[in-house]
């Protein structure tokens, strides 16, 4: 999780590394390469964990991109990658508030593979909510404006997450334009796959149910998604303790002691 001393320690790291990078270049960088060396800094741990008040503040910024529904759906919906970026709009259904998850495409190398959900378990139906629905909405009218721009050059992909062209995404795009939004918030790294950890540790700490945790994550067992997804909010963990603490609190005595 990062935590304020990790994200303390971390900003202190990246301006040396920052600053390296400048006097080897003998000049300013660009944004491109600042988000490079943003990236490759380490990290406690490859695995990282945004806060909710830091998924919040990365969609706040990514709320005007044009991905801003994709991130989303990862954030709170914890979809893979390639999950988003094979989503297709006869798969979502915004009146019932669900989408299918039932196409992925992956990365191999450089190129792209279409194809099922690597498992049975993987191909699913998530539920989303209003604001989610919204959001999507907002995308679709989106997306055709763009189309309408486009002209012939549009390719009907049917895909919900396209380029200008109607093209499906490469999956490298929106992991390099995912990086660049979380460097302009200003938040401490993570990988975009990390956006599904924090997605389960969410709904976790939510109260949602581990079976429902597992089906929306399309995990083959809850006892994967429990030994996985650990991560615990530090103000949740407090909640707790606290509430745990209320049950057993001095309360006058409810019979009088024999004199």
């Amino acid at each position: 999780m990062w935590t304020d001393e990790r994200v303390a320690q971390f900003t202190t790291d990246l301006q040396q590394q920052l600053t390296l990078e400048r006097q080897r270049r003998a000049g300013d960088l660009g944004r491109a390469a600042e988000v490079n060396v943003y990236v490759a800094t380490p990290r406690p741990s490859p695995v990282m964990v945004w806060t909710p008040a830091q998924t919040s503040a990365f969609l706040a910024r990514a709320a005007s991109h044009r991905l801003f529904a994709l991130y989303r759906l990862i954030a709170l919906r914890g979809l893979r990658r390639g999950e988003g970026a094979g989503l297709r709009w006869r798969d979502v259904d915004l009146d019932a508030g669900s989408s299918g998850v039932h196409w992925q495409i992956t990365q191999l190398g450089w190129e792209t593979i279409q194809g099922k959900p690597k498992t049975d378990a993987s191909d699913r139906v998530i539920a989303l909510d209003a604001d989610t629905v919204a959001v999507l909405r907002a995308h679709r009218r989106s997306q055709a404006a763009e189309r309408l721009a486009a002209g012939e050059a549009w390719a009907d992909s049917g895909f919900v997450f396209t380029d200008k062209s109607g093209q499906p995404l490469h999956p490298q795009h929106i992991s390099d334009q995912f990086y660049r939004l979380a460097y302009e918030a200003e938040l401490p790294p993570v990988r975009l796959h990390d956006l599904r950890h924090g997605a389960a540790s969410l709904m976790l700490a939510a109260g949602v149910d581990l079976r429902v945790v597992q089906e929306t994550l399309g995990h083959v067992s809850s006892t994967f998604t429990r030994d996985t997804y650990t991560s615990v909010y530090p103000e949740v963990a407090r909640a707790a303790a606290e509430s745990t603490a209320a049950l057993i609190e001095p309360r006058p005595p409810t019979f009088a002691r024999p004199g």
